[in-house]
């Protein structure tokens, strides 16, 4: 796959493809339940095998993207989306919807973890999936809104699922293909940048993510068993959650990268869990509908800094696609987690349960965006602790304009030189030189000097 950014659109459709499953989960997990005589924690269950499937693409996937290319993969993936839940949508056994769920599963995996890739080698990774959040968000609320008045038992969710993947595969048209023989094998292979943050974030993303999703799948029998509500209700609280939530995503599109990183996921993060333990201990209409749409709209704007994070520390995608696989792992066992807890303690107490990890977890996540996010980068500035190194620019150099990174778009793809070692092990004024057409000693140097080891 080139290393040149493409357009974002076509990474959009595939990443809406691949996050409706789990934008869908509440209702998939209510329907199952209801129609296909599951108890509430096998129906989580099932929910969970999904997600788990969707994580284990990724972890496949992850580093070799770039290898494959990109258009392969994410056509691969959509269509075992297609098949996996339409099968679903179709059986009426257990079993056969259970091994729908599964192909399905991994093809939502591999549709999300070739747009990760994709996203973070954009020049503004975090716009792009602001972008990508606010699609699925659109979607997934539309759906709400009209599902419930349709029927259709579990067929319906799987088959939207289906249809989606289906629409979307016109897009993969305009993806990269497979890496060409002549681009250097180190472009597709070496070590991961910042490890230690990498490990960090994609340790606390799974937990934040399993938080959410607990809650997320048994949203559906708060509102109906403990509000009181009716699923058509339940349906439109749901779509107005969401549509706070393309708000908030698009609120942060704007907002970009002007507060860096760690203020909206701390601030996020601590609003998020207030509203976990307001939506778990709903009893009426108004309670549950401000707890679901207070959440819905945070939830989306931290996830979007989440994942610019994470593509800010590799500019391959293999960070990026880790620590999403790290969430979707983690929003696997969101499902069953949220089933036993709701049943062992009541969902009152799964709430306060929740609320706490979500803000115990916020403390490392937060401290990694301060560590690796800095402040944006703005001409004349220098960021020692960067996604990407950025080198010293002076502003009256006589630089090419646009070499400067813009406000708002603080990750830029750099290539590193290795400078061979000399026989004195000395660097001289002559061995780094500004690129230019010709090199030639009429280009102004933006930074030169010698050292000695």
């Amino acid at each position: 796959m080139s290393s040149r950014p493409r357009a974002a659109w076509p990474l959009v459709a595939v990443f809406t493809a691949g996050y409706l499953a789990a934008y869908l989960l509440p209702t998939v997990v209510g329907r199952l339940s209801a129609h296909l005589g599951l108890s509430p924690a096998q129906a989580g269950l099932v929910g969970s095998a999904l997600l788990l499937s969707s994580a284990s693409a990724g972890f496949t996937l992850a580093g070799r993207v770039e290898r494959y290319g990109a258009r392969t993969p994410a056509r691969v993936g959509l269509v075992l989306a297609a098949v996996g839940y339409g099968c679903a949508a179709l059986a009426g056994s257990v079993p056969l919807v259970v091994a729908g769920v599964v192909v399905g599963g991994f093809g939502s995996g591999t549709a999300t973890a070739v747009a990760a890739a994709g996203i973070a080698a954009q020049r503004d990774p975090h716009r792009t999936s602001s972008l990508g959040l606010l699609t699925v968000s659109a979607t997934a609320g539309a759906l709400y809104l009209t599902i419930p008045h349709l029927g259709g038992g579990h067929r319906l969710p799987f088959a939207s699922i289906a249809l989606a993947a289906l629409l979307v595969w016109p897009a993969t048209a305009r993806l990269g293909g497979a890496t060409t023989a002549g681009e250097s094998p180190s472009q597709t292979t070496g070590r991961l940048p910042h490890r230690r943050s990498g490990l960090v974030l994609a340790g606390g993303m799974l937990v934040w993510s399993m938080a959410q999703n607990a809650l997320w799948g048994v949203s559906s029998r708060i509102g109906v068993v403990q509000a009181g509500l009716s699923e058509v209700t339940v349906g439109a609280v749901f779509a107005a959650a969401l549509g706070a939530g393309l708000l908030g995503v698009m609120g942060a599109g704007m907002l970009g990268a002007r507060l860096g990183r760690a203020v909206p996921i701390g601030l996020g993060t601590m609003v998020i869990a207030g509203s976990i333990v307001l939506s778990s201990s709903a009893r009426d209409l108004a309670s549950f509908a401000t707890g679901e749409v207070l959440w819905n709209s945070f939830y989306p704007v931290v996830l979007s800094y989440l994942i610019g994070l994470a593509a800010s520390l590799d500019v391959r995608g293999r960070w990026a696609v880790l620590a999403g696989s790290a969430s979707s792992l983690g929003v696997a066992c969101g499902p069953l987690l949220g089933s036993v807890l709701s049943e062992e303690a009541g969902y009152p107490v799964m709430g306060l349960i929740l609320g706490a990890a979500t803000l115990l977890v916020a403390a490392p996540v937060t401290a990694v965006a301060l560590h690796v996010g800095g402040r944006p980068l703005v001409p004349g500035s220098v960021r020692r602790r960067g996604g990407a190194p950025a080198a010293l620019l002076a502003a009256t150099t006589g630089s090419l304009s646009g070499a400067v990174p813009k406000l708002g778009s603080p990750e830029q793809p750099v290539t590193e030189l290795r400078v061979p070692a000399l026989r004195r092990r000395r660097l001289v004024r002559s061995a780094i030189r500004t690129a230019g057409p010709d090199g030639g000693p009429g280009q102004s140097n933006a930074y030169a000097s010698t050292s000695e080891r």
